[in-house]
């Protein structure tokens, strides 16, 4: 863990040193030229030293986790890692660096000041300081911390404890395998098949699933159908010579002549041998526990397509081993049911009662413990097994329901599960590991948003700078692998596909704060739960806060984040103290407190990144926010904010603006949101990638194409004489994926002739012009290629727009509300291939809907609002055969009588869901 400090001031560090500040230093000032380079010297020094310590942690936290000695060391080499974090912040603010950019930073005047020069000298004494620190926790760690060195150690460990895992989890009885019928049929299925070639099978899913224990099951009962079998446990440190030689052991096992002749081969001539072995027969060999592709890549010269029907099954954690997986034998393993989880659970915790039946009055109790394991069958197994040793009484069971999370920590008896789970810590990149640990901090089951969660990230510093990447696609990979490693669970993907929400799994939850807890990572404050109980987390997450917090926490001046979370009414009275005392604050998002005033201290914030003020009462942002250089992201949307500083424009490193005000939340008026006016000097935000929502005015409008990093654009009141400029801005804006434009009133012509090729969500809000979808390139099979999501309000089309729109074959989401005037709408075969939802709402005078054989044959959601004319279900209705979800909104009672004995509905299988209109 300590690690992760580590290289997070290692990374500032570089920032500090690149470019050379003390030869622009010496340039301007002489006379201390010297000082600033001795300075840069000395963070030289310590950040050789520091990175000796990260590489030495990474290579030993996993031999020495819970000694006593070594977690006292590594609570030193913390302090003196965040002190050096905390040092190199000061140097970079007083140097004014464009900070995290890349760009080379320049002495500001300030500089000249006796107070500034003081603050050098008190920065480079302490520097000094953290070096003797360092160079004496080093000597301390060769006195007093015992390691176990030298590699060979370090992977015999791994090696070692993955065995146990898998040994464990093969010798689970078959009673033990509840709700797995499914998979265990696919599987046979897999390796029954008449495929000559040799096939792989891939069972994937998060660690303590039972994927182990399903392939043992299986093997156990097909092997004797294969000439010969084998079983091999891998690890993510694993060494070829030792997989080759164990495979060569479960080959031979019975053969001892042969394997005291391989006794002595090198890797070369093992290879050869078990090359001609396996090339004669057919055999299944289990791979388990496989955690990179390297592993089969190192394999495949043995393991050679004989024509014989070999198989071969892989069980992984992750999603990029799956790959290797022969067509269709992809098994991904799911947490068991809610059923299937009582019914493992009462079978471990009541095994002698009959029918393993829970007492009545324990029953309320039971269930709940039994959904906190979150259907791991791992979990639910090692849990039940605990508690059928504890005494069956009501006060014990509701004891262990309250503090489940704590046994799971602290419970010897629950090693296993710990075990299993943290090796999945272990594995991580290190970079990775700050990403994953920091959702912890967040409440369980709590739904995370790619695009807030990636700027969270960036802000706190934890994505690294890859190639000509911007640090969003960087953020965005790390979340991904997080995924595709089964650390966080993928909830919901938007319509074409990208990932949208996310979870991360209760077991996990608990342990990884466990971690960020001891680690001084981050903490918590629950009103409910005593508040918080670490003094020096950096980070504080606060959830659901009801009451203001009557006392200043003790390590205020070390806060660096907080975040507060869920419904409040408290006006968050520490806020003053916060922006006063916490100078290296770099995120504080606040959205939904019911805050009405930001202090002026708030341009004290020098570090700050991160400006979260979303559903506040706030009407006005201080003047002193101009003052914060480093600001990344700034959150007013749905604040009672309309115009923003003169000052804003000088935040050049802003890459994300939200404020966008809200009036009618269901959009069903003309105006129902709000841009905001910014002053003079738009142009100055070069770097700004998001700006929703700007409020269009002639000066504006007119700065806008100067924005080229621009991927997300939302305009309102735009008036038709705007629309050649705002046109010739957006093809400045190269990178532009998200377009939203809204006209100032309804008759208002809105044209857009440009085209932008990259452009993969438009929303267009007030009357298009004549002809305008048949010759602006935004719906042209070219310019709209890659345009996925469309939404036309208020269009005022008098003509069926379909056959224009269907050119758009791309697209998985068109909404049409108070788009069309016409009678009729008709979907022909083959168009909109790919479109999942379609959304009509407000067409009054459209009465029929025609859907004909071969149309949207990917629709999954068809939502019908307030359509007042029509009076019959759509015609052909019953060809979406993908539909899953119809609703039918604000109707009439004779409608939905109708709707009632419309077989076509009834036989495709969807769910129907309708409102009354009033």
């Amino acid at each position: 863990m300590a690690e992760i400090v580590i290289l997070l001031a290692i990374e500032k560090i570089g920032i500090a040193l690149v470019n050379g500040a003390a030869n622009q230093g010496s340039a301007l000032f002489v006379k201390y030229g010297t000082q600033l380079l001795e300075l840069q010297r000395s963070m030289d020094r310590v950040v050789r030293e520091l990175r000796l310590m990260h590489d030495f942690l990474c290579q030993m936290d996993i031999r020495n986790r819970n000694k006593q000695a070594h977690e006292s060391w590594l609570g030193e080499v913390r302090k003196v890692a965040h002190l050096m974090e905390d040092m190199v912040d000061e140097y970079l603010y007083l140097v004014g660096r464009d900070l995290d950019m890349g760009c080379c930073f320049y002495l500001k005047k300030g500089f000249k000041k006796t107070r500034s020069l003081l603050s050098l000298n008190q920065i480079a004494f302490k520097v000094k300081e953290i070096e003797k620190d360092l160079l004496h926790l080093s000597e301390t760690k060769n006195r007093w911390v015992p390691v176990n060195d030298g590699d060979t150690s370090s992977s015999n460990y791994i090696v070692k404890r993955s065995q146990e895992l898998a040994d464990t989890s093969r010798s689970i009885d078959d009673e033990d395998l509840v709700g797995v019928d499914e998979n265990r049929k696919k599987l046979k299925k897999c390796l029954a098949g008449d495929d000559l070639q040799c096939s792989v099978v891939v069972l994937l899913g998060m660690g303590g699933l039972g994927k182990t224990t399903l392939a043992a099951n299986v093997y156990n009962k097909v092997r004797e159908k294969f000439q010969c079998h084998a079983w091999v446990s891998i690890s993510q440190t694993y060494s070829r010579e030792d997989v080759l030689r164990n495979i060569t052991k479960e080959l031979f096992k019975d053969n001892s002549s042969v394997l005291s002749s391989t006794v002595g081969m090198d890797i070369m001539s093992l290879k050869e041998m078990l090359k001609k072995f396996l090339d004669q027969r057919k055999y299944l060999i289990i791979l388990d526990d496989v955690w990179t592709p390297e592993v089969f890549d190192d394999l495949s010269s043995v393991l050679i397509q004989n024509a014989k029907g070999s198989k071969l099954i892989i069980t992984t954690r992750e999603a990029q081993v799956a790959e290797l997986a022969s067509q269709g034998c992809i098994l991904t393993l799911e947490p068991l049911s809610v059923d299937n989880t009582w019914s493992l659970f009462c079978k471990k915790a009541f095994p002698r009662d009959t029918n393993h039946a829970c007492p009545a009055e324990l029953k309320p109790f039971s269930e709940e413990i039994a959904n906190k394991c979150k259907g791991l069958p791992l979990v639910i197994v090692l849990v039940g097994s605990l508690l059928r040793v504890r005494g069956k009484t009501v006060e014990e069971w509701r004891q262990i329901s309250v503090q489940l999370s704590w046994e799971l920590i602290n419970n010897a008896r629950l090693d296993q599960i710990r075990n299993v789970l943290h090796l999945s810590f272990i594995y991580l990149p290190t970079q990775l590991k700050s990403c994953f640990l920091y959702c912890s901090l967040f409440p369980e089951d709590y739904l995370f948003r790619r695009k807030q969660l990636m700027r969270l990230w960036i802000a706190e510093g934890f994505i690294k700078q890859r190639g000509e990447s911007t640090l969003e696609e960087v953020a965005e990979s790390y979340l991904r692998e997080l995924v595709n490693r089964n650390m966080l669970q993928l909830v919901e993907r938007n319509t074409f596909g990208r990932m949208r929400r996310f979870r991360m799994h209760d077991i996990l939850h608990d342990l990884a704060a466990d971690l960020c807890k001891n680690n001084c990572f981050g903490v918590t404050y629950e009103n409910n739960r005593g508040g918080c109980h670490q003094k020096d987390g950096r980070r504080l997450v606060v959830h659901n806060l009801k009451n203001d917090i009557q006392q200043p926490f003790s390590n205020m001046h070390q806060l660096r984040t907080v975040v507060t979370l869920g419904d409040s009414k408290s006006s968050f009275n520490l806020l003053p103290l916060m922006c006063n005392g916490s100078r290296y604050m770099t995120v504080l998002e606040l959205s939904g407190l019911p805050i009405e005033k930001i202090p002026d201290a708030i341009g004290g914030l020098f570090n700050l990144r991160h400006l979260g003020l979303r559903d506040t009462k706030i009407k006005m942002l201080p003047k002193s926010v101009e003052k914060l250089s480093n600001l990344l992201t700034m959150d007013l949307c749905r604040s009672d904010i309309h115009e923003l500083p003169s000052g804003i424009v000088k935040l050049k490193k802003l890459r994300h603006l939200f404020a966008e005000g809200l009036f009618d939340s269901e959009g069903r008026d003309f105006e129902c949101r709000s841009g905001v006016c910014i002053p003079n000097g738009l142009g100055n935000l070069t770097n700004l990638q998001t700006l929703q929502a700007l409020k269009a005015q002639d000066e504006s409008i007119r700065r806008l194409g100067e924005l080229r990093q621009m991927r997300s654009l939302r305009l309102w009141n735009v008036k038709g004489i705007y629309c050649e400029h705002i046109s010739e801005s957006l093809v400045q804006m190269q990178y532009l994926s998200n377009l939203d434009v809204n006209a100032s009133d309804e008759n208002e012509v809105l044209l857009l002739n440009v085209c932008l090729p990259n452009l993969q969500k438009l929303n267009l809000r007030g009357r298009i012009a004549e002809g305008a979808l048949d010759t602006s390139p935004l719906f042209q099979a070219v310019g709209g290629q890659n345009l996925y999501e469309l939404s036309l309000c208020w269009s005022q089309l008098r003509e069926d727009p379909l056959s224009s729109l269907s050119l758009l074959s791309n697209l998985t989401c068109l909404r049409l509300t108070k788009a069309y005037n016409g009678e009729q709408l008709v979907f022909l075969t083959g168009w909109f291939p790919k479109l999942k939802i379609l959304s009509l709402r407000d067409l009054p005078n459209l009465s029929r809907l025609d859907i004909q054989q071969g149309a949207m044959a990917s629709l999954e959601k068809l939502g019908l609002t307030n359509l007042c004319s029509m009076t019959k279900a759509p015609r052909g209705i019953q060809f979406l055969t993908s539909l899953k979800k119809i609703g039918f909104y604000e109707i009439s009672r004779d409608f939905l009588t109708s709707l009632g004995q419309c077989s076509a509905i009834q036989g495709i299988g969807a769910s129907v869901g309708y409102t009354l209109r009033d």
